[in-house]
């Protein structure tokens, strides 16, 4: 386990997925769970899945384990946990995600998509907080993801690593979500470089190009789920109207107090959703 700030994935000549393996490996000797068949990313809003979803049998701080950071944003709980379903699965719980306006590279923002695959994960769930285009969406509402644009000018794969993104987003999985929840919306979910919120001019762009939903995190990892061959389910909470489409200023407290007042019900839906796979 790492005890200095050094991050082996910071040096250009380190194997990611080599990192990646060493953190499944020491995720499995500190719970002493050898395999995790589904993983959960939980942003901003979704915190409370985690006790919804089974029994934790096991919290690790993330970074105690190679490659993981204590998380740099409030709301976040920067611990890793390892869940016993009811269905006798094991899901990994990220409650650790490094943002790509944090500065650390991409290596690092998809660390943990790549340690959970290591692990044995085949189901990747992504979730997030994020602005919605569409005015019919009032802040709380969960959306699925049906697809991404990536503005980030970046991307995960390294050298001529050509990764297949027609049907990044599993229609069998939001198939069985709506299942569950009939009114789920879903939307195009557009990844800018943040940190600073869209401009109005951004989010108008956004909307001319095909977005519906407008965030800073989530798509360069679901890039990096497929890579590793993974099933990925995307949704978004939305806790406020965009900028331009909502009239008041944005602020992050608002994004925390919505997903505050959202997080039981979406919480429940997740687990439900868990719960079916």
């Amino acid at each position: 386990m790492l005890t200095t700030e050094i991050n082996p994935l910071d040096a250009p000549e380190t194997n990611p997925f080599d990192v990646a393996a060493t953190a499944a490996q020491e995720i499995a000797d500190a719970t002493g769970v050898a395999h995790h068949d589904i993983a959960l990313t939980l942003g901003s809003g979704w915190g409370k899945a985690a006790d919804l979803i089974g029994e934790t049998t096991h919290t690790i701080p993330a970074q105690e384990i190679t490659g993981f950071s204590a998380p740099a944003l409030a709301g976040h709980a920067g611990m890793l946990r390892s869940v016993l379903l009811p269905t006798g699965k094991r899901a990994l719980v990220i409650g650790a995600r490094t943002h790509y306006y944090e500065g650390h590279g991409v290596r690092r923002v998809v660390h943990s998509v790549r340690t959970a695959a290591a692990t044995g994960a085949t189901t990747m769930i992504l979730t997030n907080g994020a602005g919605g285009i569409r005015e019919t969406w009032k802040p709380g509402t969960p959306v699925l993801i049906s697809d991404h644009i990536n503005l980030t000018a970046d991307s995960p794969l390294e050298g001529a690593t050509f990764i297949d993104l027609t049907d990044l987003y599993s229609t069998r999985l939001r198939d069985l979500a709506r299942g569950i929840d009939p009114t789920l919306d879903e939307g195009v979910y557009c990844q800018f470089r943040g940190p600073h919120y869209e401009t109005p001019a951004e989010v108008q762009m956004a909307k001319v190009i095909g977005g519906h939903i407008v965030g800073m995190s989530t798509a360069l990892e679901a890039i990096a789920a497929r890579q590793a061959g993974m099933e990925v389910l995307g949704m978004s909470l939305i806790t406020n109207l965009a900028a331009g489409i909502q009239k008041t200023p944005l602020s992050h407290g608002e994004v925390l107090e919505a997903g505050q007042a959202a997080e039981a019900t979406i919480s429940a839906l997740l687990a439900s959703i868990v719960a079916a796979l």
